[in-house]
Formats: structure tokens, C-alpha cells, sequence
């Protein structure tokens, strides 16, 4: 490359690499490509009105993309076509004087038109065709003046399209930042949103565009499901990397099943998920059994309700089902485990039946007591049935039944009343979900 045109197009693109080189003779041609450089581009500086006009008219019969933004305002964007050339233009005659001016620019066009979703090949190619458009400004003004200095020209061709290159690079880099920017603000306010509508402190007023930002309709079906354990955990973790961090649901749902296309939401105990239900029958519980729950890890599904405005009352309900799960792990489907989640939900009154009911038990040895609270479990999961309980526990239902009336002396209980014992199930399930002996 000629010396001086070295040195001009570094001033462009910033530091060398490599060490300058040093100091050397500068040929006439060198110079004389420079000036012709020059006179060609002041002509074209002196001129930018009409290569502007044809630039907004090139982009508008060869760039779709740009065919919106010229019809909404064309002058706007022949100002910032205009803006562009003056600058870039400019740099070609005095790089040092005009090169962060361009550079800033050439930014300032790339997040608009990112900001605009105008694609950034579509941006690409509005910036290679001005620069296609200087450079045969450049040849043409120098053939008309004169044309053996066209040999001239063509020394800093490459320079002219290395300077076109460098700033479809700007504007490039420019646009992505501006699209990381806007993902990040609007996954951000999809999360506050959805965070409002859990928390049930979501405004009427906003509901609509809640709907619209999120994909879901203003009036449909809803369930929360409630995740706690080791894979909310691991997901709550993944998701500490930042806004757009990958972090994979903490329980699968297999695609079609209903509510598969949940929308899911970190909170300080557990992960929660919007399940967009469909309203026919038992499809809460196909859910349930769709559902792939890790070892460890428990999960509530709570009861459908109406519209956006109920997600709150709808979160609730999962917290119930997921405090009535075991804490071994599993789903708990809330419609098919209400008297766990009376149980749950005042575990001060649950707690006070179960010393009532079970109390005395607490006075026999533990192995004593456990054996008759495991008789017990057996027979009202078996509907009552001492020979279906004793058939599980691997003994003779008398011995079924002397265990029963050994309970009803101790406690004073009655299980043919059904009070008794409706009060004694709901005391056995105080037991094993409070964590009562």
C-alpha cells in the first residue's frame, strides 16, 4: 500500500498491529493517488443532497426492509442517510478529524435500527450499497475530470472498501448490543409481570397487556404448579447467571400433555409454573401423571381457576399442595388431597388435633405406638377393610382388629362413629406431614 495512504487509513482503523514502518520515500504516485482521492471526494462532500437522494431511492426500490421506515418518514431517514455520508465521506479526505464523529454514527444507526427491528442484513446491505454508491461517485467524478487518473484511483480502492467493511462492523456490533439490550429489557419485564400476576398484585388495567406480552388469553383456564427440591434448586442456580441464562425446567412435561407449555417463574422457596389448561375433564390429573418429578423433589399442582386476575389465588393454591407432598418427594394433585391441605394449611389447629386424638398413644414405647398408628393407616386406606389391612401389614385381620380396639380403649376413641373417625385421619395426616412422631 503507498505510504500515504497508509498512514491515512490507520488513522481510520486505530493502531497497527505491527510495528509503523519507518520513515521512507514518498513516490509521486503515492501522492497523486491521495489527491485524486481527494478532489473526487470534495466534489462528492459539495454534492450530498442529490447522492443522497438517490441512495433513499436505491434503498427504497432494492431494501424491503427499509420501505416501512421510508414511508412512515422519509425525511427522517434522508437525514440520517445524509448524516451518514457527510461523515463517512468526510473521513476519506480527513480520517483524523472525522473518524469518531463517523464512528459514532455509524452506533447510533445501528441501535435505532434495531430498536426499529429492521434486520441487520437488511442494515448491512443499506451501508454496502452507499459505500457501492460513493465509490462509483468517486470513479465517475475522476473520469469526467480526467480519465488517466483512474489508474491512480484504483491504488486506494481497497482502503475505500476496507473503511466501508470497518463500518458495517461498527454498526454490526452496535445492533447486537442493542438487541441484547431490548432482550434483556423485555425478558426483565416479562418476569416482573408474571411475578405481579403470582403475586395476585397485578392492576385490571394491566391484564390486557399482560396477556398480549405473554401469549396467553385474558379470560382462559389456569393451574400453578409449584416445584421444591433438589431440581428447583439446580435450576434457581442457573438462573443467578443473569437475564437469558439456559437453565432447564425443574420437572418435564412431556409435549401435548396439558399445560406443557407452561410458563415458569423462580421464587425464594420454590419454581413456580403458569399452566394454560384447556378445560376438559380430568386434565389436571393427566398433568399430575405427565408429570417427570426427579428423586427428591416434590411437586403441587393447585385447583384451575378463571382469567389472568386469579393466578394469585391459584399460586396459593400450589404453595397448599406442595406443603401437603411428602417430604420424601412426589405430586400432590390439591382436588385429590384436600383433607392434607386443611391439615397444611393451619398447622397450629392440625397440630393441636393430633396431640388430642394421638396423645395418649405417646405413652406406650415407640415401637409399641408405631405399630398401632401403622395398623391404623392400613385400615382406613383399605376403606375400613381389616382383612385388606391385614393382607398389606402381612398379618390375620383379627389381629387387625384386636390393634383397633386396643387404639379406641387408649384414646377413647369410637371408629364405627364417623366423627371419630374422620377427627383420628385427620390426626394421623397432622402426624406425618407436620413431622409429628
Amino acid at each position: 500500500m503507498p505510504q500515504v495512504v497508509r498512514s491515512r487509513i490507520g488513522a481510520l482503523h486505530g493502531p497497527s498491529p505491527v510495528p509503523p514502518l519507518p520513515h521512507r520515500f514518498r513516490s509521486l504516485a503515492d501522492r497523486e493517488s491521495v489527491e485524486v482521492l481527494h478532489r473526487a471526494a470534495r466534489v462528492l462532500v459539495a454534492s450530498l443532497p442529490a447522492l443522497t437522494d438517490r441512495l433513499v431511492e436505491a434503498l427504497y426500490a432494492q431494501e424491503p426492509a427499509y420501505r416501512a421506515a421510508i414511508d412512515s418518514d422519509r425525511a427522517e431517514v434522508w437525514q440520517e442517510v445524509h448524516h451518514s455520508l457527510r461523515h463517512n465521506v468526510g473521513s476519506l479526505i480527513q480520517p483524523r478529524e472525522f473518524r469518531e464523529s463517523a464512528h459514532r454514527t455509524s452506533r447510533w444507526i445501528g441501535e435505532i435500527r434495531a430498536e426499529q427491528g429492521v434486520p441487520l442484513d437488511a442494515v448491512l446491505h443499506a451501508f454496502r450499497m452507499g459505500g457501492a454508491m460513493v465509490w462509483q461517485d468517486l470513479v465517475d467524478e475522476t473520469a469526467r475530470r480526467d480519465p488517466d487518473d483512474i489508474r491512480l484511483l484504483v491504488h486506494v480502492a481497497a482502503d475505500v472498501w476496507n473503511f466501508v467493511d470497518e463500518h458495517c462492523g461498527v454498526v454490526a456490533d452496535a445492533y447486537r448490543q442493542a438487541e441484547r439490550r431490548q432482550s434483556w429489557r423485555r425478558e426483565n419485564r416479562q418476569r416482573l409481570m408474571v411475578a405481579a400476576l403470582l403475586d395476585g398484585t397485578a392492576r385490571i388495567a394491566d391484564l390486557a397487556e399482560a396477556a398480549e406480552m405473554l401469549g396467553l388469553p385474558e379470560q382462559g383456564r389456569y393451574a400453578v404448579l409449584a416445584v421444591a427440591g433438589a431440581a428447583a434448586a439446580s435450576r434457581a442456580g442457573a438462573a443467578q447467571h443473569g437475564p437469558g441464562a439456559a437453565a432447564r425446567p425443574p420437572v418435564e412435561l412431556p409435549v401435548g400433555a396439558p399445560g406443557a407449555t407452561a410458563l415458569w417463574h423462580p421464587g425464594p422457596d420454590a419454581e413456580f409454573a403458569i399452566l394454560p389448561l384447556t378445560g376438559s375433564p380430568g386434565e389436571l390429573g393427566e398433568l399430575a401423571a405427565a408429570l417427570d418429578v426427579p428423586a427428591g423433589t416434590r411437586a403441587g399442582i393447585g385447583s384451575a381457576v378463571e382469567g389472568l386476575a386469579a393466578l394469585g389465588d391459584a399460586r396459593r393454591l400450589a404453595e397448599t399442595a406442595l406443603r401437603a407432598c411428602p417430604a420424601s418427594g412426589g405430586t400432590v394433585l390439591l382436588d385429590e388431597h384436600l383433607p392434607d391441605a386443611l391439615v397444611v394449611s393451619s398447622p397450629a389447629l392440625a397440630g393441636a388435633l393430633a396431640d388430642r386424638v394421638l396423645g395418649p398413644l405417646d405413652r406406650l414405647d415407640p415401637a409399641d405406638r408405631d405399630v398401632i398408628v401403622e395398623t391404623l393407616t392400613a385400615w382406613l386406606d383399605a376403606d375400613g377393610s381389616a382383612q385388606r389391612a391385614g393382607a398389606r401389614l402381612y398379618c390375620h385381620r383379627n389381629t387387625v382388629l384386636n390393634r383397633l380396639r386396643r387404639f379406641e380403649q387408649l384414646t377413647g376413641r369410637c371408629l364405627t362413629r364417623p366423627r371419630d373417625a374422620v377427627e383420628v385421619s385427620l390426626a394421623l395426616a397432622a402426624r406425618r406431614l407436620l413431622g409429628g412422631a
